[in-house]
């Protein structure tokens, strides 16, 4: 069973302008340099010789990530960060004020608003029950998928359930250790767009039986250990099941 979502990388051009974007306009604290091992408490890494950073959100590591190697991360990933409801306010004004153009979207009694980072991707505040302050998790990722019925095949294979189906068929919403929205091509909400090539890390005691879980369904194995496995799932995306 998967207990957690672990990781989420995005590919970054530039990582001065990465970095700005999510410590400085979002808060998020800086865990690690993933490259070097320099912590946090470090000075600022030079950009052109550092190709990783890792900051947090809540206990998920949003990872920005250059791209010389693989996995590369997602591109034009929508992803949504999970923020106190009575800090709703607070966010529209502090971003409205740096100069962002936003979007909204009401489901239920909560409220999202929607912004785009210096890559591209789409970023969503959404009002949740979480303690904050400031951003505190992240609660959705969409993946763009060639074919709803098999990534969603794989994806409850490994414990997530239907949530929502879209009238035309261009969605699936699944419940799990973090919503996961499959979308064949299409622009969403704000214009987002599902990403291509994510990266995803899922805490769980059992890596090995998620692997068994989804052995007939997955592209390709990358690596296997009793502790880490890392498969492709049917569409490309990186999914690795980590031991906590």
């Amino acid at each position: 069973m998967l207990t957690g979502l672990s990781w989420l990388a995005l590919e970054v051009k530039d990582l001065d302008a990465a970095r700005e974007f999510y410590t400085d306009l979002l808060e998020l604290p800086v865990r690690t340099d993933r490259e070097t091992g320099a912590a946090a408490s470090d000075p600022k890494p030079d950009s052109e010789s550092n190709a990783e950073l890792a900051v947090t959100a809540g206990d998920t590591s949003l990872i920005l990530r250059r791209p010389e190697s693989v996995p590369r991360g997602g591109l034009h990933t929508h992803y949504a960060f999970s923020i106190p409801a009575a800090e709703y306010d607070d966010w529209w004004t502090r971003l409205t004020d740096a100069g962002y153009e936003l979007e909204e979207a009401q489901f239920g009694p909560a409220t999202s608003l929607y912004l785009y980072d210096p890559d591209g991707n789409c970023v969503e505040l959404g009002q949740q029950d979480v303690a904050g302050p400031g951003i505190d998790g992240i609660f959705e990722v969409v993946l763009e998928v060639e074919s709803l019925d098999r990534a969603r095949s794989f994806y409850t294979a490994l414990g997530f359930e239907t949530a929502d189906t879209g009238e035309n068929r261009t969605r699936v919403r699944l419940d799990g250790p973090v919503a996961l929205e499959l979308w064949e091509p299409h622009l969403g909400i704000a214009n987002a767009r599902g990403g291509v090539h994510v990266d995803l890390g899922f805490e769980t005691e059992t890596p090995l039986a998620e692997l068994e879980a989804v052995a007939d369904r997955v592209r390709q194995v990358d690596r296997k250990t009793d502790d880490e496995v890392v498969v492709r799932d049917p569409d490309g995306h990186v999914v690795t099941f980590v031991s906590p």
